[in-house]
């Protein structure tokens, strides 16, 4: 039987995948411009599976060292899950454009880790070969995403490496029907999925999802 997180995480990725769009469309549609345009759904999936390898180790990394304090601490764990709750609710607000909730960590991002990593896409063009795709998505897989950070929140409460990496895995499972059809030019689902009324849908159910992480960590507190 598959882990409920897991299935929240993969709900999450498809949920939001209009934000991935707007995110990371542009990237994979341009494949098809610097490849050899004999196998766009080849180097699409590449691309896509390299992003997916990226988020995989970020939460491998995070649940890893998380994993190591909530052990000895029932207080951390629980924080932990008061974090993600938050992270939701402002995940919500931003997929809304209602606010720009995670601009700030999405600022702080760039300046730590995108700006020094984006650097190497010298090295890799032109995208003339599969595993020049995969290391292609794998670097923008760290490009600052207010909405993978959220889903790295929910690594975080994995209680082994493997359980935050099986997390980013759905997460990123969830992205792949959207960023695949996107990358061959479906600009009907991109138009579909940033629609005011699409993202205020999406947006109030991962809000609502929030809400309710915050109601089983509050009860955790009170008993």
């Amino acid at each position: 039987m598959i882990d409920p997180l897991y299935i929240s995480a993969f709900i999450m990725g498809l949920i939001g995948s209009g934000h991935c769009i707007a995110m990371c469309g542009g990237i994979a549609s341009s494949l098809q411009l610097a490849t050899d345009k004999k196998s766009p759904l080849a180097y699409t999936t590449a691309y896509n599976v390299g992003r997916a390898t990226s988020y995989i180790l970020a939460g491998a990394f995070v649940a890893g060292i998380s994993s190591q304090f909530a052990s000895q601490s029932h207080w951390f764990s629980l924080g932990l899950s008061f974090f993600s709750g938050v992270f939701m609710l402002l995940v919500g607000l931003y997929i809304m454009r209602l606010g720009a909730s995670l601009q700030w960590l999405e600022s702080l991002g760039k300046t730590l880790i995108w700006q020094h990593l984006v650097k190497l896409n010298r090295f890799l063009m032109p995208i003339n070969s599969i595993p020049k795709a995969v290391a292609y998505g794998a670097l923008w897989g760290w490009l600052p995403c207010g909405l993978v950070y959220t889903a790295l929140t929910w690594a975080m409460t994995g209680e082994t490496a493997l359980e935050g990496a099986g997390v980013m895995l759905f997460f990123a499972l969830g992205t792949f029907p959207a960023m695949l059809s996107i990358g061959m030019g479906a600009q009907v689902l991109h138009k579909l999925l940033n629609h005011p009324w699409a993202r205020i849908a999406m947006g109030s159910i991962l809000i609502w999802y929030g809400i309710y992480l915050l109601i089983i960590a509050t009860d955790k507190l009170v008993h």
